[in-house]
Formats: structure tokens, C-alpha cells, sequence
């Protein structure tokens, strides 16, 4: 599936191609909150990264996250005038991009359930759905995101 995406004063655009379009995996640890906001929470999706195609580049900045041993290798691309998280990309994994479903344009297809993931570290306030159609997680699942769209058979070829 094609995602097109845009930063919300419009500078920055970029279209991906995604094989997991599902935007099923909601991340509450401190770095997605405080980078990302919406909620407490960011979603990321899996795409191509040879796919990557961006408009307004020289608008887009990159932050590396700081965590407890140093600073994480992914790179946190977001746009310089408004701030709008865009993607993470992480060298480790070259050929993945992984967008900000709150930067996709594109209509994204609705998850048969949510993964709640990082619960050990998500601020007091926020609430987390319960019930059916939600499954919680203290730390990071084993389950990639990949896995988990074969598993649902929502993969794309």
C-alpha cells in the first residue's frame, strides 16, 4: 500500500510503500511521548525504505533519542518548522522506514485489536483501553511488526 504523508504546515511530504499498514501497536514509553505526543502514545508503521520518497527535505530535521546507555541509533525525522514527527529510521534495520501513522494522509486500514506496548513506562495519566480487542504489554513484545500482520493475515504482497 502506498502511504503519502505531510507534516501539518505542509513543507515536508513524503509517499512510502507498505506491505504493514495496519495501525495496530500503540508505544507509551517516554520517548514516543515526549517526541511524538497524540495521546501519550505514537504508532508507528512499518514501509520499504527504498521506497522513500520525500518533498521539502531541507525542512526535515533528525533527533536521536537519549536513553539510558547513551543515545539511540534511530533517527527520530521530524520537521523543523512545525515539528511534526514524520518517521523513525534506524541504520541497523536499512531497509525499513518506519512512519507516524499521525503523519499519514493516506486513509490507513482499521486493526482487529491493539497492542499496548511499554506499559512500565507510560505517565499516570494517561488511561489504556481494556477488554476484548486489547492486549497490554509491560516492556517491547517479541513480535515485530511484520509477524504480527502475517499472524493476523493482513500481510501485503
Amino acid at each position: 500500500m502506498k502511504l503519502e504523508a505531510s507534516c501539518q504546515c505542509g513543507k515536508v511530504r513524503y509517499s512510502v510503500e507498505s506491505r504493514t499498514p495496519y495501525p495496530y501497536m500503540r508505544c507509551y514509553c517516554s520517548i514516543c511521548r515526549k517526541t511524538g505526543g497524540g495521546g501519550g502514545y505514537a504508532i508507528n508503521l512499518g514501509a520499504d525504505s527504498a521506497t522513500l520518497e520525500i518533498e521539502g527535505a531541507e525542512y526535515k530535521r533528525f533527533y536521536h533519542a537519549r536513553m539510558a546507555h547513551g543515545h539511540s541509533e534511530g533517527e527520530r525525522h521530524f520537521c523543523g518548522e512545525c515539528g511534526t514527527s514524520l518517521y523513525l529510521y534506524d541504520p541497523r534495520w536499512p531497509e525499513l522506514v518506519h512512519p507516524m501513522a499521525s503523519a499519514v494522509d493516506t486513509p490507513l486500514p482499521t486493526p482487529p485489536e491493539i497492542v499496548h506496548i511499554m506499559l512500565d513506562s507510560k505517565a499516570e495519566w494517561v488511561q489504556v483501553p481494556e477488554g476484548p480487542g486489547h492486549v497490554h504489554f509491560g516492556g517491547y513484545p517479541e513480535l515485530s511488526i511484520e509477524e504480527w500482520h502475517r499472524r493476523h493475515g493482513l500481510l501485503e504482497e
